[in-house]
C-alpha cells in the first residue's frame, strides 16, 4: 500500500483497474464546521486472481497539483464495476471533486438486504457475517485533512477497503443463486446519480412554514438563501452558522430596512452588524424592487386521517410477512411514509400513489398484492403450522 500523490501512480492504478473490470473504491472526508465536506482520501483496491484485493492505493486529492482524470474515466466506464459499502457519499464526493459521471455501482450494503443480511447492516457486521473477518477501527474520528498521515491512519483506510471485493463477490454469488443480483443492481443504479450539491430552490421550499408566508416576504426569504449560500460558500462554513431558518424566516416577515431594526431581530447574531449587516438588508431591498412571488399552486398530498393508521400497519403486516418470507430486508419493500402514500391515494379519485413499493420488482412481490389488500379483496389472518403461529393471506370470499 501506498499513497498515489503523482498523477502517474493515478494513471497506473486505474489502467490496473480497467484491466480488470471492477475496483473497490472508499474515502475519508470532513465534514464538520466546513460549507461542504471535504474529500480527503481515495482509497482503491485492484482485484487479484483469485477474487480478492491486489493492490491498494490510497489517493491523495488533497496533494498539490495531482491529476484526477484517471480515476474520473474508469467511474464514468460502464465496463468497469464501482464497489463500495454504503457508498452514496463516497460516489457524491467523486463526482464533484471530478466533476465525472458514474455507472454500475454495486454496493455492499444494499446487495446484503437483498439475500436476508439486513438492509442497513455496516462493513464490519458484514465482514464478520459473510467472511469471518473482523476488524479493529481505531482512526475514524482523526483529522483527515491534515498531512502528513500516521500509519495508524493508513491501515484504517487500507482496511475499508481490503476485503471488500472479496466480500461483493460472495453477496454476488448468493444473490444469483436466489435469482435476484438483477433486483440488487436496480437498486444501485439511483446511486450514479448520488450528488452533494446545495439546490436553493430546494433548500428554499424546504425553509420552515415557507408557504405561510406571504408574496413579498417569500421573495424576501429566496433572496436571504441565495445570500446565506453565497456567504457560507465564501467562508467555508456551515450555513446554519451563517443565518439560521429561523432567523431567515423571522428576516422574511420582518423585512428589515436599517440596522437597528436588524439588531432587533432574535437570532440574527452576526449578521447583524459590519459587512453582513449591510449584505442582509441588500437582500431585503432587493427583494422589494422586485415583483412580489406569487404562492405556489402545487397540489398538496392529502393529509393523513386517523382512520389511517389500522389500513396503514395492516399493509406492514402483509409487507413484513412477505419480506420474511422471502428472506429480505423489509425496509427494502417501503417505508412508513410510501405505506401512508397508498393508503391516501386509495381514498382519494382512484390517482395510485408514486412510491417505489409500486414499481418494478417490488410491486411484482408485493405491490400489487397490498393493492388488492386495501381494496377489500384479500384478507389476512393468524393460522397456525407446525412451525407455530404465522399470518395467512387469503382471496376474501365473493371478491374478483
Amino acid at each position: 500500500m501506498s499513497v498515489a500523490a503523482s498523477s502517474s501512480a493515478v494513471q497506473a492504478l486505474a489502467d490496473g483497474a480497467r484491466t480488470a473490470g471492477k475496483f473497490a473504491l472508499d474515502t475519508e472526508f470532513m465534514g464538520e464546521g466546513r460549507y461542504r465536506t471535504l474529500l480527503c482520501l481515495v482509497q482503491v483496491a485492484i482485484p487479484q486472481r483469485a477474487g480478492g484485493a491486489g493492490p491498494i492505493e490510497i489517493v491523495d486529492p488533497l496533494a498539490e497539483g495531482i491529476d484526477g482524470s484517471p480515476l474520473a474515466a474508469i467511474l464514468a466506464d460502464p465496463a468497469v464495476q464501482v464497489v463500495v459499502h454504503a457508498g452514496r457519499q463516497d460516489i457524491a464526493l467523486m463526482r464533484r471533486w471530478l466533476g465525472t459521471d458514474v455507472t454500475n455501482v454495486f454496493d455492499t450494503q444494499i446487495a446484503a438486504g437483498f439475500v436476508g443480511l439486513g438492509a442497513q447492516t455496516s462493513y464490519e457486521s458484514l465482514l464478520a457475517d459473510v467472511l469471518d473477518v473482523r476488524l479493529r477501527k481505531t482512526a475514524s474520528f482523526t483529522r483527515w485533512d491534515h498531512r502528513p498521515l500516521s500509519a495508524e491512519q493508513l491501515d484504517y483506510a487500507r482496511e475499508d477497503v481490503v476485503h471488500l471485493l472479496e466480500l461483493a463477490g460472495e453477496l454476488e454469488r448468493r444473490l444469483e443463486q436466489m435469482s435476484r443480483l438483477a433486483w440488487a443492481r436496480e437498486e444501485c443504479e439511483p446511486l450514479e446519480r448520488a450528488s452533494d450539491e446545495r439546490d436553493e430552490e430546494v433548500i428554499f421550499a424546504r425553509l420552515p412554514r415557507v408557504h405561510g408566508l406571504n408574496a413579498s416576504a417569500r421573495a424576501v426569504a429566496r433572496e436571504l438563501v441565495a445570500w446565506r449560500e453565497h456567504t457560507a460558500a465564501r467562508r467555508d462554513r456551515p450555513v446554519q452558522s451563517v443565518l439560521s431558518d429561523a432567523a431567515l424566516m423571522e428576516l422574511a416577515r420582518r423585512k428589515p430596512s436599517r440596522k437597528e431594526e436588524l439588531q432587533r431581530i432574535r437570532g440574527v447574531g452576526a449578521a447583524s452588524s459590519g459587512r453582513a449587516a449591510e449584505e442582509v438588508l441588500g437582500a431585503v431591498r432587493r427583494a422589494s424592487e422586485r415583483p412580489p412571488e406569487p404562492a405556489r399552486q402545487d397540489r398538496r398530498p392529502q393529509p393523513p386521517k386517523p382512520d389511517d393508521a389500522p389500513l396503514v400497519a395492516l399493509g406492514e403486516a402483509l409487507l413484513r410477512t412477505r419480506a420474511r418470507e422471502a428472506g429480505l430486508a423489509y425496509e427494502l419493500l417501503a417505508a412508513r411514509a410510501d405505506l401512508q402514500a397508498i393508503v391516501t391515494g386509495q381514498r382519494g379519485e382512484g390517482d395510485e400513489a408514486d412510491v417505489r413499493t409500486l414499481r418494478g420488482w417490488r410491486r411484482e412481490l408485493v405491490g400489487e398484492e397490498l393493492l388488492r389488500l386495501l381494496d377489500g379483496k384479500l384478507s389476512l389472518s393468524v393460522g397456525h403450522t407446525s412451525d407455530g403461529r404465522r399470518l395467512l393471506v387469503e382471496p376474501r370470499p365473493g371478491a374478483s
